[in-house]
């Protein structure tokens, strides 16, 4: 495709993911070096996700209406620097929470407005998108392991300022990025909620909020958990690094797969992983090849998975209803359902255990794999 601005979408995938590859693996640990509980951890990283059931709609939205999607991007990564700088200011609990539902506000806002116009770049060719979204993963493999060093070498001190640096790279990459408008479907198209209330459609977003709450604990204590197995930093940073490199591997390779095999089989196999991936994690947490083998897993469980959900809504959500529909299978499955999951998780974590937790989570994830092969089309 020569005139897709491939270098220039990729950048923002980058960073917006290097952020994430920040959050996830080491502001857990972070909040506990502050002296939170498990409790309190929970429901401050659900506050991450809890804002994407609102944001995303939100900006979603105004951007179908107003048709500045791009801007809506820039602006939304300009707030979220500004309010990420909160962190340095205080570190009280209502602080905290304050300065992340701000900050995850506008940071939650911009992907899927981004995802809405990189797929306006990419048209019909949509099975392609695994090909830009792979640098994505690079952005957050950079991140684990370049924070995961620092932290090593200066401590969990020095994560906000990493943070508020890739933030910075987020917006610089948002201004350089061309906006391409999407195809005039205004006629053709059915009301948003004539969509939304189709029983496949819902079946299909009540899958992917189950996957996602089944892996609220993976996001928000695995750290936690693999350090109370006594590992250190960098066994820690490079277990979540190489899960994200398995994921590249599917990414490459998705635009052949997706047309062949279809998105009822290739989602209900990544859901059936998920099953499998929490139970080794649940029982073998002590034996590193184990993980390794887990985390190996997250090429189906997040790779499979969000690959073909971003194709499907794309194909259920079209034209003037394409914003709203990105945003709703964000917020109704990275938002809802990881809070959800975190949330749940942080209370059940202490009176059961880490091992039981992610035992609940398989158990989940299998309901949500028959969920999937319900109601998901067979081919796009």
């Amino acid at each position: 495709m020569p005139n897709l601005p491939y270098w220039r979408l990729s950048g923002f995938y980058f960073f917006f993911f290097a952020i994430l590859g920040a959050l996830t693996p080491y502001w857990g640990p972070y909040l506990r070096s502050l002296g939170f509980s498990a409790a309190e951890i929970g429901e401050l990283i659900a506050i991450i996700n809890a804002t994407k059931i609102v944001a995303p709609n939100i900006w979603g939205w105004i951007a179908d209406h107003s048709g500045m999607r791009l801007l809506l991007v820039r602006v939304a990564a300009l707030a979220a620097l500004l309010s990420f700088a909160g962190v340095f200011v205080g570190s009280g609990y209502a602080w905290m929470a304050l300065v992340m539902t701000v900050f995850s506000f506008f940071w939650n806002a911009a992907l899927p407005q981004f995802e809405a116009n990189t797929m306006n770049h990419l048209g019909r060719d949509e099975h392609h998108y695994s090909r830009i979204r792979l640098w994505g993963s690079v952005g957050f493999i950079f991140s684990v392991l370049a924070l995961g060093h620092a932290i090593d070498r200066y401590g969990i001190a020095t994560l906000p300022y990493g943070i508020l640096l890739l933030f910075v790279g987020m917006l610089l990459s948002s201004l350089l990025t061309p906006e391409q408008r999407g195809e005039e479907e205004h006629d053709a198209q059915p009301a948003f909620l004539e969509v939304l209330k189709r029983p496949e459609v819902m079946g299909f977003f009540g899958a992917c909020f189950m996957l996602q709450a089944s892996h609220g604990p993976y996001y928000a204590f695995f750290s936690i958990y693999l350090q109370d197995y006594d590992y250190g930093g960098g066994v820690i940073g490079a277990l979540w690094a190489w899960a994200v490199i398995a994921e590249i591997g599917v990414f490459l390779i998705m635009h052949r797969l997706l047309p062949v095999y279809g998105p009822r089989l290739l989602m209900t196999g990544a859901l059936l992983v998920a099953v499998v991936r929490w139970a080794l994690i649940a029982r073998y947490a002590e034996l590193l090849p184990v993980l390794i083998v887990a985390q190996t897993l997250h090429a189906a469980t997040y790779g499979v998975y969000h690959a073909v959900g971003i194709a499907v809504v794309n194909r259920y959500f079209r034209g003037r209803n394409q914003g709203r529909g990105q945003a709703f299978y964000t917020s109704a499955t990275f938002g809802a359902g990881v809070a959800s999951g975190s949330l749940l998780s942080g209370y059940l974590w202490d009176p059961l255990g880490g091992s039981a937790t992610f035992y609940l989570a398989a158990g989940l994830a299998a309901v949500a794999a028959a969920a999937a092969f319900r109601n998901l089309p067979r081919g796009l």
